[in-house]
């Protein structure tokens, strides 16, 4: 009888034949062993699928799909998984050797929950540290942890580890969001899953290349998603604590919608934060906006 497969890698990746390789290379360099490695490849066309199975053969399972995007490779691999832990890992990052070994530890300490998470080392793309990005900075404590997560909740996919039952609970990334799409998982992760931390840098993730977070739709689609959240938490977590993340995401988003230009959506997201909370971190961010619009006005009108 062949062996149980434990933990399943899911690698999306898209055009990126070489980032992809040094991406598998930290997965089978683990201190525990990954039973199962997943690329999905979202419509390459610069030889990817050539280059894996020639370096790599059946180590790992090599799937082409039409162009979707990355929610729907995350989802395709997730689905063909047979693990019982999931792993998710995007092309352009990396893992440090001893990420499976703690993180499935600890998940085998703690057979409750549904995730872990890890810090990440954030880079750029000369491998250079920008920073560290250390989870227990928003998330205090292990366990129900939406009360923190609805504040701040990045999740960089490469250092979740999550249990295949959460999949088959929740479903997998939104698909029709462009943008956000991370953030939106683990809002609905943290909505009925306990989740965990190991305060330990386990992953690099690049930076400051090729990823979508500059494109137009960001701030609509993160705005869209906390809000969802928050409307689903009503009842779970206390109405001042909701007002006031939905109020930090209405200030920062602002921010963005102002830097492109976009006046009246950014005053509008300023005006309902100051409305929803008197919170003093809150109005403080507000109220630098508006020397900073006002220089990017000024900016905007200079000849070139």
């Amino acid at each position: 009888m062949a062996p149980a497969i434990e933990v399943s890698t899911i690698i999306p990746t898209y055009n990126r034949r070489d980032l992809v390789v040094r991406a598998i290379e930290t997965v089978l360099a683990q201190t525990r062993a990954v039973d199962e490695i997943i690329v999905i490849d979202d419509g390459s066309t610069d030889g990817t699928e050539q280059l894996l199975r020639a370096r790599y053969g059946d180590r790992v399972r090599y799937v082409w799909q039409a162009n979707a995007g990355v929610s729907a490779a995350r989802n395709h691999g997730m689905r063909l998984a047979r693990g019982r832990y999931f792993a998710l890992l995007d092309s352009d990052d990396e893992w440090l050797p001893e990420k499976t070994e703690r993180q499935l530890a600890w998940l085998e300490a703690h057979p409750e929950a549904g995730m872990v998470l890890c810090d990440v080392e954030r880079v750029d793309s000369g491998g250079r540290l920008i920073d560290v990005f250390r989870r227990r900075d928003v998330i205090r404590e292990d366990g129900r942890v939406l009360r923190w997560v609805i504040h701040n909740p990045a999740l960089a996919p490469a250092s979740a580890i999550l249990r295949r039952e959460v999949f088959e609970d929740i479903g997998g990334f939104d698909e029709s969001l462009r943008t956000a799409e991370d953030i939106d998982f683990h809002l609905r992760i943290a909505q009925r899953w306990p989740i965990g931390v190991v305060e330990q840098s386990l992953v690099r993730a690049m930076r400051g290349h090729d990823g979508l977070s500059a494109e137009a739709s960001t701030y609509d689609d993160y705005v869209r998603v906390v809000e969802r959240a928050v409307r689903a938490a009503r009842g779970q977590v206390a109405d001042a604590e909701l007002d006031r993340a939905l109020a930090g995401t209405y200030a920062r988003n602002a921010r963005g919608m102002l830097i492109r230009g976009r006046w009246r959506d950014g005053w509008r997201l300023a005006r309902d934060a100051w409305r929803l909370t008197p919170d003093p971190a809150v109005r403080r961010e507000l109220l630098r906006l508006a020397p900073f619009a006002a220089r990017r006005a000024i900016r905007s009108l200079l000849p070139g």
